[in-house]
């Protein structure tokens, strides 16, 4: 019959102490395993999708060493603790993310950590350098508190060639945008990330981008990571179904293994049409296409005004040029009315959310400032960017039952898509700080439409299988000791739209290889992660 709960803690208690005054009748006599940190009666949620089991687990030298009956196989430690009642998981897995890992302000994750997230994967978008080295190298220097997965991005390697050209390149851009791709993959990239919504990225063809997802996949188990070209949000764009199409294409006629990245559909007029979504990954998959996804569950997006606002052909050239572009009358006004029908997509102006450092913008919606300067807000935008770009958010612009829908899917992970704010910027996008626990909520503790073995491993063990992190995502003797331990009756996020810099809680201790990150619900300032190249 097994102990459980602090009856084992003391049954292991007493065996110390009685192998120190000697063996007696039928005690087990075997020399004793020793581990640097024991876990016991936890909840073992292991990342493969089973129910849950009650285990030991002890991990060593930033290895799991032992998981099952401690007292009858007669393993040890020095430093043991009960986590009776609470979830024991693999850590969690941001599959995409803007944690700023390079600065001060952001080195420790703390956000991220909080959650049980320990593995971030960055460069998404379009946007990843490709001196990946580099960046890996002052990681190893500096101290990380997750560890860091790297992509080389589309956009970054076009705007290094062409700059923000609306054209197609030249052959002997191309083969530099290849080299660049090369570089980056050479250096421990996992793949190529794309930005197509974005400048510059939105100025290429899908075969410019097939040309280099297949540079890519030169190197073997490589990925494309797909920010869509249209959500369903986009002025004059493709449509949503044309863009998930044009994803799946460029991951068939590469070869690249793909994940949508924030896989859900944007606008009022997207609502309820998750099973399309749905369809076209799964109809995908059944001929043979190896397409993922992974999602947030908030309503919101963060990104840029001139994105939002601006329309591509207004962009091209850089910021000089959309500037003089203001500033003639005539395409000031072509601006102005294009403008006024991309806020009509996204909602109106009072959807769009500044989350920018600058303090007189922060927290307000573009429907405030535009008072405020008593401007339209179309003209209001022009007269903001001319100062430079701005962080904004886009609320309710995803829909809460398409959420739930594409989330029941096997192939979608879990991603934050959350970036770092400054110090000095007080609003930002909730998503940083409560991203997993508030899909566990979603999905677990308030519908209970999902078990959470089958969120948990949304959160660890897909991921790990999709970026084939060896030795990651699972909880198994010989895998690095990347630990999340969760108490459900307090796992939640706190972070909200007006007050979004909370701290999830629940996140009792999280190991980072090895290395407490958080203990007994204390973070312990260790920066023990690592930056992950390609296997």
């Amino acid at each position: 019959m097994r102990i459980s709960g602090r009856g084992r803690t003391l049954a292991i208690v007493l065996a110390i102490f009685t192998a120190a005054c000697g063996p007696t009748e039928n005690e087990n006599t075997d020399p004793a395993t020793v581990v640097q940190y024991l876990f016991l009666n936890g909840q073992l949620f292991d990342g493969t999708g089973e129910p849950p089991f009650v285990a030991d687990l002890g991990f060593s030298d930033g290895k799991i060493v032992f998981i099952g009956d401690a007292i009858a196989a007669n393993v040890r430690s020095d430093d043991t603790i009960d986590v009776a009642g609470l979830w024991l998981a693999p850590g969690f897995i941001d599959t995409h993310s803007h944690a700023e890992l390079d600065p001060d302000y952001g080195r420790d994750a703390l956000p991220f950590l909080r959650q049980g997230i320990t593995t971030v994967v960055l460069g998404t978008d379009g946007t990843g350098s490709s001196n990946v080295a580099e960046r890996m190298e002052h990681w190893r220097t500096n101290g990380i508190g997750t560890n860091g997965i790297l992509y080389v991005g589309h956009g970054n390697v076009r705007n290094e060639v062409m700059g923000s050209e609306n054209r197609a390149p030249t052959s002997d851009e191309m083969a530099a945008m290849q080299a660049l791709v090369r570089k980056g993959m050479d250096e421990g990239a996992f793949g190529l990330s794309a930005g197509l919504f974005y400048v510059p990225g939105t100025y290429a063809s899908t075969e410019e981008v097939i040309a280099l997802a297949r540079t890519a996949a030169e190197y073997s188990g490589a990925i494309y990571d797909t920010h869509d070209r249209d959500l369903g949000a986009v002025y004059q764009g493709v449509g949503y179904d044309a863009s998930v199409k044009e994803g799946i294409r460029i991951a068939e006629e590469s070869g690249l293994r793909t994940i949508f990245s924030h896989y859900n559909l944007q606008g009022a007029h997207n609502y309820g049409r998750a099973d399309v979504g749905a369809r076209y990954i799964n109809d995908a998959r059944a001929r043979g296409v190896d397409v993922w996804a992974a999602h947030h569950p908030y309503t919101a997006t963060q990104s840029n005004l001139r994105s939002y606002t601006i329309p591509d052909w207004a962009v091209a050239g850089g910021q000089d040029a959309m500037i003089a572009r203001f500033e003639d009358a005539e395409l000031s006004t072509d601006i102005a009315r294009a403008t006024s029908a991309m806020l009509q997509i996204r909602g109106g102006a009072d959807k769009i959310m500044f989350v920018d450092p600058q303090p007189d913008l922060n927290g307000k919606t573009l429907a405030q400032v535009s008072r405020e300067r008593e401007l339209s807000p179309a003209l209001a935008v022009q007269q903001i960017l001319r100062e430079g770009n701005k962080g904004v958010m886009n609320l309710e612009l995803y829909d809460d039952n398409n959420t739930r829908v594409l989330g029941q899917e096997a192939w979608m992970m879990t991603c934050t898509d959350g970036r770092t704010p400054r110090p000095d910027q007080p609003i930002t996008h909730p998503r940083t700080y409560g991203a997993f626990p508030k899909k566990m909520h979603m999905f677990v503790f308030e519908s209970g439409l999902l078990p959470p073995e089958f969120v948990i491993r949304s959160f660890s063990g897909l991921a790990a299988d999709f970026f084939r992190l060896p030795e990651r995502g699972y909880l198994r003797e010989g895998y690095v000791a990347d630990l999340a331990v969760i108490d459900p009756a307090k796992y939640r996020d706190k972070a909200t739209f007006e007050s979004p810099r909370e701290m999830a809680e629940g996140a009792v201790y999280v190991v980072v290889n090895g290395t407490f990150a958080i203990r007994g619900g204390e973070a312990t300032g260790a920066l023990a992660g690592q930056p992950l190249a390609r296997p």
